[in-house]
């Protein structure tokens, strides 16, 4: 991939600059019956003021110096000779060359103050990232350590003295803690991975089925008080992806439902395979298919507001007057894991809540059909 020119080194930036004077004073001098040699100094000062938008200060000052012997050279009467013949010529090419070398400072100037604010812009940018994302994370991981250490510390000092009802209470509080607290660890390192770009699906035959009890089967702490319907395809396939990252993505899309929806909210996820066409086995060979999976994850809760909605798998954005928690990370990794796949993720409200819908091209295998006979 070609390097911009800016960013090349100064004998780069000097051969292009020299390459480019050098063509437009060859096709000047072919239409220089043509051209006043006056207009020749605009279309020079023109092409310095392009130059020195793009390239460093001392190859600019190097192609003005050109730029002027050549245009005194070639141009000014008598041709062909660096002596000028005239008062008004000498005082117009002494403006041009001074001219010339100011644009190029000048211009170059503007350009390394506007880095330095671009800097310092950027620089402010991530200290309020920074204290943003400390402040979330302290929150966050503040909370379950001290929910586990004082039921751990209530069951140690008065665990002979509790029911078997208030036992089970501190052992709920302490496993939802210590599941929400490995959440918040897993988001950090899958969002470490994200950024590293360094992310292969390692893709393998997956029951989606039985991925999606997993996950349920993880959360069922926080799916207390709610209602969970599960709907998935009867022909489902195999589906060939990356397990890990479908999971996780999944994951934090149940997780986030449980954690932003109240009471006696209903979460659906339903899966199922967008190619209605049945594959046939021949002896024990199985046929494969690209194939569409889709799932879907509903709620029937508040839903998100309208102008939130392409900013709420933005990294470490959280919904305004929501206090439910979170670093912002969840929707983030979701889509980025969803994508790692070849897939997509989307969100819409809908009239009695909102819905995510992932659709992920994969390769499909009929083998299950074979165990189930």
């Amino acid at each position: 991939m070609a390097i911009p020119l800016q960013y090349s080194s100064p004998k780069v930036q000097t051969a292009w600059s020299i390459g480019l004077i050098a063509l437009v004073t060859g096709t000047c001098f072919v239409f220089s019956q043509f051209i006043d040699y006056r207009v020749v100094a605009f279309i020079y000062l023109l092409t310095l003021s392009i130059l020195a938008v793009i390239a460093d200060i001392i190859p600019v000052l190097i192609a003005a110096t050109i730029s002027a012997l050549l245009w005194n050279l070639l141009f000014i009467e008598p041709r062909f000779s660096f002596r000028i013949g005239s008062i008004q010529d000498g005082i117009l090419f002494s403006t041009y060359f001074l001219i010339s070398f100011i644009n190029a400072i000048f211009t170059y100037r503007i350009r390394k103050t506007e880095k330095q604010l671009r800097v310092k812009e950027e620089k402010a940018q991530i200290l309020l990232l920074y204290n943003t994302i400390f402040s979330s994370l302290s929150h966050e991981l503040k909370t379950p350590i001290a929910t586990i250490l004082g039921s751990a510390d209530m069951l140690s000092e008065t665990g002979s003295t509790l029911n078997e009802k208030q036992r089970k209470e501190l052992v709920s509080q302490i496993t939802q803690a210590a599941i929400r607290l490995n959440h918040q660890t897993e988001n950090l390192l899958n969002m470490s991975r994200l950024e590293s770009g360094n992310i292969r699906p390692k893709k393998d035959w997956c029951d989606i089925g039985e991925l999606i009890y997993s996950i349920t089967g993880k959360l069922q702490p926080f799916f207390q008080g709610r209602q969970l319907l599960i709907k998935l395809d009867k022909d489902l396939p195999f589906f060939k992806l990356d397990h890990f990252l479908v999971e996780q993505a999944l994951y934090n899309l149940l997780y986030n439902a449980c954690l932003y929806t109240p009471d006696n909210t209903m979460i659906k996820i339903e899966a199922w395979n967008m190619n209605e066409k049945y594959v046939s086995l021949q002896s024990s060979d199985v046929i494969k298919e690209n194939n569409l999976l889709k799932v879907e994850v509903e709620d029937n809760g508040p839903g998100f507001p309208g102008e939130e909605l392409e900013k709420v798998f933005d990294k470490f954005y959280r919904l305004k007057n929501i206090h439910a928690g979170g670093t912002g990370l969840g929707l983030s990794i979701a889509k980025g894991f969803i994508e790692a796949n070849g897939g997509s993720i989307q969100l819409e409200n809908i009239p009695h809540g909102c819905r995510f819908t992932i659709l992920i091209p994969a390769e499909v295998s009929y083998l299950n059909k074979l165990k189930n006979e």
